[in-house]
């Protein structure tokens, strides 16, 4: 018998201890806990691994909480620029959309993009025709915009008009608090048929140049599924996390080195990561339903939950 699981995560970073008050991390681990039981119950339900992914994906974009979809950071114009990407393991088929500014759930126009189309990644202009042909809701810009975000942004540019407030990077500027979090999210599952899925879905970094895409929408870089192997979701300094090829290179450690997942993950985390400047972490499951989720900052959101079982979520160590 396979259990199924699913993982998630809210994004990794510098996040204070001394920043954040209970009510603040109360509700990060309440909303973290009503994504895993969404996606949960997909599976309790003998659902896929692939639609329990999309369904806790799309449930972090719709929490303002996580940068994705509602909640998104601002680009350097005040805009937003969302990118997703999902992987079904047992066919390897993926999808993937950057750069869209009306897709309310851009997870779903990436298993769009995989399933209604020949192709893996769309980009920009061409993603939102895409999403509007095959039916999907787009919204006004301003339906991804929160206060707290624009004050990142106000922030950002205060301290310079080239000042890139990335994902994980506290070191230049005060200590993150919890209303001015940033992060990737996504989620990686096991089903009972055994078959494993990952999504990723991301609003960028503050005050980025229009244009930049990251890791996240990147195959093999912020997502990756192979029934094989593992699953992997990741969430973390873009640019370095494209680099190393992460989330892929966990899966050819394990494959080609015959790692087992939790060192597979150790090595790509703690000793690749940092070679190329790359903070964050990362949710992985394998085909046996073990669970990983390392990362290299002071904190990560994250959770998992096991079928049968109460959701169990973290920030801290």
């Amino acid at each position: 018998m396979i259990e199924p699981v699913i993982a998630i995560h809210g994004g990794a970073g510098a996040i204070s201890r001394s920043r954040i008050t209970p009510d603040m991390q109360r509700a990060y681990e309440e909303a973290l806990c009503e994504v895993l039981q969404g996606g949960g119950q997909v599976l309790a339900q003998g659902g896929s691994a692939l639609d329990a992914v999309t369904e806790a994906v799309r449930l972090l974009e719709e929490c303002p909480l996580f940068n994705a979809g509602h909640g998104a950071v601002f680009t350097r114009d005040a805009g937003h620029e969302l990118d997703a990407a999902i992987m079904d393991g047992r066919s390897r088929a993926c999808g993937a959309v950057a750069n869209v500014r009306t897709v309310r759930n851009p997870v779903l126009a990436a298993r769009a993009v995989m399933e209604h189309s020949p192709h893996v990644f769309f980009v920009g202009e061409g993603a939102e025709a895409f999403a509007r042909e095959q039916g999907l809701e787009c919204v006004d810009p301003a339906f991804f915009s929160t206060p707290h975000r624009l004050e990142q942004l106000r922030e950002a540019q205060s301290a310079g008009a080239e000042f890139i407030v990335l994902d994980h990077d506290a070191a230049r500027v005060a200590p993150l608090d919890e209303t001015r979090k940033m992060g990737t999210v996504g989620a990686v599952a096991l089903d009972a048929r055994g078959d494993l899925a990952a999504a990723t879905s991301t609003g960028g970094m503050t005050n980025k140049w229009p244009g930049r895409v990251g890791d996240s929408p990147i195959v093999g870089a912020g997502c990756y599924a192979n029934n094989a192997t593992c699953a992997v979701s990741s969430t973390g300094k873009g640019e370095a996390f494209i680099r190393a090829v992460a989330a892929y290179d966990i899966s050819a450690l394990m494959e080609y080195g015959g790692l087992p997942l939790a060192e597979a993950a150790r090595r790509v985390v703690h000793d690749k990561l940092p070679l190329v400047d790359g903070a964050g972490g990362l949710i992985a499951v394998d085909a046996q339903g073990h669970v990983v989720m390392p990362f290299n900052t002071e904190g990560m959101y994250r959770g998992c939950l096991r079928s049968g079982g109460k959701p169990e979520v973290a920030i801290y160590r």
